[in-house]
């Protein structure tokens, strides 16, 4: 298939690919138990710790090898029944696949190598925390992405990806960022994304029902699937009118626009005044020089 516009899909992890969180499976089995899990997110919840702050202390309530703690993880963990095909789609189609989630690197990619094979695992571009796991299991450390409460602050890790893609596209087009989640915890990331796939029945569709969000809900990856061939089949026909793809996206504005430098020749056509031009893309009019004081003077 061809579309107009690149598109970039971002997908949570745990509750979205996986049914199961792969934290949750270790913590219960090997860490802190489940009661104590339980309590530790209702002070999340609260506000009375952050959630790096807790998950520190889930992590390191671990103490047994990583080789070990993964065996409990591949006999719980089920993937969604459709996102090996969806996966298989977005590579066939040269749409980048990235899973973007507040777990642990390592573990994701082991996950993903096990239950996809490592061949097509290896399209997956996982953005995540990393980790540091002593080889006899004593100690689980989170190495966090970003320096907040969060530990990764999954918003900005997503506009850094979004401003890669508009740099890429040498026509000025501006890449359409589909998000696929299930939690509240999603949300950050969801509203850096043109379209937002919530699971349904999980407490991400709630929310977007509550408060006016736009969202596709879906039940498995093939709904997501037949819903981006849609996208797909609208840009290359351009039925949004003016020749405006169907599903512009209203975040697509001048400010998005002139991340680009590629984009500068399309903006300047929209902008009225070349002052307004240069303040906000300068170096692409090195030309104008404002009026000195006394040149205002004396004009």
């Amino acid at each position: 298939m061809h579309t107009k516009r690149k598109i970039v899909c971002f997908s949570d992890f745990d509750g979205t690919i996986f049914m199961q969180d792969t934290g949750h499976i270790l913590f219960d089995a090997h860490g802190c138990g489940s009661a104590r899990r339980n309590i530790l997110d209702e002070q999340i919840k609260s506000g009375e710790r952050s959630f790096r702050d807790v998950s520190e202390e889930m992590w390191g309530s671990l103490n047994i090898p990583f080789e070990d703690g993964f065996e409990v993880m591949e006999q719980t963990l089920e993937i969604d029944p459709d996102f090996q095909h969806f996966h298989k789609f977005c590579v066939d189609n040269n749409i980048p696949f990235n899973v973007i989630s507040a777990g642990l690197k390592p573990i994701l990619r082991r996950v993903l190598d096990t239950f996809l094979g490592e061949e097509q695992a290896k399209h997956i571009e996982i953005v995540a925390n990393d980790a540091q796991i002593k080889e006899d299991g004593s100690e689980w450390k989170p190495i966090w992405r970003h320096d907040t409460e969060l530990g990764h602050d999954k918003a900005l890790s997503i506009a850094e990806a979004r401003e890669e893609a508009e740099l890429a596209c040498e026509d000025g087009t501006i890449p359409l960022i589909v998000f696929i989640g299930d939690g509240v915890s999603d949300l950050p990331a969801a509203r850096e994304a043109d379209v937002l796939f919530a699971r349904k029945g999980l407490r991400l569709e709630e929310y977007c029902i509550e408060n006016k969000i736009p969202y596709i809900g879906f039940d498995t990856f093939a709904d997501i699937e037949k819903e981006v061939k849609k996208i797909m089949v609208e840009d290359e026909q351009k039925t949004g009118g003016a020749g405006k793809p169907a599903r512009f996206n209203p975040r697509a504005n001048m400010w998005r626009r002139v991340s680009s430098k590629t984009a500068v020749p399309a903006y300047v056509a929209a902008t009225p005044t070349k002052e307004e031009k240069m303040f906000l893309w300068p170096e692409a009019f090195s030309d104008y020089k404002p009026k000195t004081v006394d040149e205002t003077v004396a004009s």
